[in-house]
């Protein structure tokens, strides 16, 4: 993501890449107040995912099966946000992905994305201690291009702020869509061919990694939908190719820590095989 592509990401691999320590599963961990979390919540440090990623759903449903606005949803969604990510800390899952806004969402009322700007906004302020204390690494993924001069301010200060943090990755996808990202891998690969810098014959699945917004993280191994759509929405298509699904009715909002541990639990009950036998 250097200096010459021409969409503007946020989340480029200096903020997104991970040194050696800060890669390693930080559930495989012989703290005992970690493991003795994770023995509550009826799990095994062991068959915990690495990185979870969540499809956000429902917030506006939310609302208006209770005869409320619908921004009423996304204010109560920041407090599943909250607890989502607390939880994850306190198991010490490696890294979170979250899915804030898609690069389709602009295509809702003006008042609600006004709203939405604004939530986002305060959420970055009201969390930041929050996450230094916590010594959460803050990341962000998808174009700058939409988001109001505020939120990006404080989009990248709390990357600044976080930047040499240890602990669990907190990733927002915000202004994401997946074949956006892969039309600007493509494009940061093709300028690459041009200038001479890549023989277009050595490309293979690395480079193409290497050219997403998500370059240096883990592919998701879990990844989680409330509100019981059964699709992922444009969400990591290159990276969750081979992530476990797991979908509940749960809208957003009533998302909570048994939900989670819900979720976990089928996850480790599965056998992954990569496609083999």
């Amino acid at each position: 993501m250097g200096k010459k592509r021409q969409v503007e990401t946020l989340g480029n691999a200096a903020a997104t890449r991970l040194d050696d320590s800060a890669a390693r599963p930080h559930h495989l961990t012989d703290d005992p107040n970690t493991l003795q979390r994770i023995a509550d919540a009826g799990l095994r440090p062991e068959r915990l995912p690495d990185h979870v990623a969540i499809i956000m759903d429902g917030n506006g449903r939310w609302a208006q099966q209770r005869g409320l606005n619908r921004i009423e949803g996304h204010a109560r969604g920041v407090h599943s946000v909250r607890a989502t990510v607390e939880e994850c800390c306190r198991l010490g899952i490696h890294q979170l992905t979250l899915y804030c806004l898609s690069s389709e969402n602009w295509k809702r009322p003006q008042a609600e994305l006004d709203f939405l700007m604004a939530l986002l906004e305060q959420y970055l302020i009201d969390e930041r201690k929050e996450i230094l204390e916590q010594n959460i690494r803050f990341t962000v993924i998808g174009r700058r291009t939409e988001l109001p001069a505020a939120v990006l301010r404080e989009i990248d200060e709390n990357v600044r702020l976080s930047q040499d943090n240890t602990g669990m990755c907190l990733c927002l996808a915000i202004n994401y869509g997946g074949r956006s990202e892969l039309v600007d891998a493509c494009r940061e690969l093709a300028r690459q061919a041009r200038s001479g810098t890549l023989d277009p014959e050595t490309i293979d699945e690395a480079a193409i990694s290497n050219a997403l917004y998500t370059t240096g993280m883990p592919d998701p191994d879990l990844l989680i939908r409330t509100a019981g759509e059964m699709r992922i929405s444009n969400f990591l298509l290159w990276q969750a190719s081979y992530a476990e699904l797991w979908v509940t009715e749960r809208c957003w909002p009533d998302f909570d820590k048994g939900t989670l541990h819900q979720a976990l639990r089928d996850y480790a009950s599965r056998e992954r095989r990569f496609g083999g036998i």
